[in-house]
């Protein structure tokens, strides 16, 4: 049987049930179950604003759009971001006209703040984080030198539905986050998202303009308690980027198993450690101290990674590479500056199997055949 990278676990019948409800009662779009789990999400989070959304791509656009038009950025200003994360967190940069500047990494595979320090420039005005595999790095490190240059933070959340730092939930230091629900992520829906901004007033202008710009979406005006409100402002060039309650009645069930779900990833990662430490030709990608990841990825690196990589293949095993150098990739071409770390890693780093469908005994199966490859490659 073939083991793969990514295999998303839903509790299908109560999603069902869930899914149900909302289509007896007729409302599919954003409503009821939308705004319940935005409130469940705030609850576990502590991240009093949380606005659904149908990805976290449109997120990391709202969140720049926002942060650009309510201070005044130019277009040409600078975002610091990293170039090994997937493609949707640059391209939200150019979505908004704005220049990625790109920093280099640690030995976690997040932002080096070493790096991020140097390049802040005059025109630098914010900063997007990136927590790979749902390891914070040196986050805290970031949030200090965003907070002494005056600079507005960006967290991409997209794997870090679960993770801590300190028993702290990741996110309240930023002036916004942005969480992934897509399809293989720890709170798997199809596809939907969460942007949580700090600040109620960018909360305000994210429900607007998430809803096309539209000062009251659908469901408030069905619920004005009046006549049906067909009467609406539009004063804002919006996005049509908000959830929808099929996703939402998803996300309310998986929630609930999102901490057995993380404990479970744990289990598999510390499993991989124990069976891999030691192993030559081959190195593991730690998670920064006082992280309590939320495990999404379980990553290695090595020199000899497309050899490991057919090897695994004829043992019906599937990794995966998260991921290239978005400075590779033609869109990104005319902002490549020299990133040494970023270059090693992104010819080394392998992501294994890790998904709630796996057990002990898929970990030590993977385990036991890249230790036999290790043996024939020494």
């Amino acid at each position: 049987m073939k083991i793969n990278l990514f295999r998303p676990k839903y509790c299908v019948e109560e999603c069902l049930s869930k899914i149900r409800e909302c289509l007896i009662s007729g409302w599919t779009g954003y409503g009821p179950k939308s705004l319940e789990f935005e409130n469940a999400w705030s609850e576990y989070t502590g991240l009093v604003h949380s606005h659904f959304l149908n990805s976290n791509t449109s997120g990391l656009h709202l969140a720049l759009h926002i942060l650009k038009s309510s201070n005044r950025w130019q277009d040409g200003d600078e975002i610091i971001t990293t170039p090994l994360t997937f493609v949707s967190t640059n391209q939200a940069i150019l979505y908004e006209r704005l220049v990625p500047v790109f920093a280099d990494v640690d030995e976690y595979l997040c932002l080096d703040p070493k790096s991020l320090e140097s390049l802040i420039s005059s025109k630098t005005r914010g900063v997007v984080f990136v927590g790979i595999g749902g390891n914070s790095g040196r986050f805290l490190e970031i949030v200090e030198i965003c907070r002494k240059h005056g600079l507005f933070l960006v967290l991409d959340a997209a794997h870090m539905a679960g993770t801590r730092i300190n028993g702290k939930q990741i996110g309240v230091e930023a002036d916004v986050s942005v969480f992934s629900f897509q399809s293989v992520k720890n709170l798997p829906t199809a596809d939907s998202g969460m942007i949580c901004f700090k600040e109620s007033k960018y909360d305000s202008i994210a429900r607007k303009l998430s809803w096309l710009g539209i000062d009251k979406n659908t469901f408030s005006r069905t619920n004005s308690g009046k006549n049906y409100q067909y009467l609406y402002s539009v004063e804002d060039l919006g996005f049509k980027y908000h959830g929808n309650d099929i996703m939402a009645a998803i996300a309310l069930v998986q929630l609930k198993c999102l901490e057995d779900g993380n404990v479970h990833r744990r289990l598999l990662a510390d499993r991989y450690i124990k069976n891999l430490s030691g192993c030559a030709n081959l190195s593991i990608v730690p998670n920064a101290p006082g992280c309590e990841s939320s495990q999404h990825l379980f990553q290695i690196r090595t020199s000899e990674r497309e050899n490991l990589i057919d090897f695994l293949h004829n043992k019906s095993i599937s990794p995966g590479i998260h991921y290239r150098d978005n400075m590779e990739y033609s869109l990104f071409s005319e902002y490549k500056r020299n990133c040494p770390s970023v270059d090693v890693a992104c010819k080394e780093i392998l992501s294994l199997p890790l998904h709630l469908e796996l057990g002990l005994e898929a970990v030590d199966y993977v385990s036991d055949c890249i230790i036999c490859w290790s043996r024939k490659n020494i």
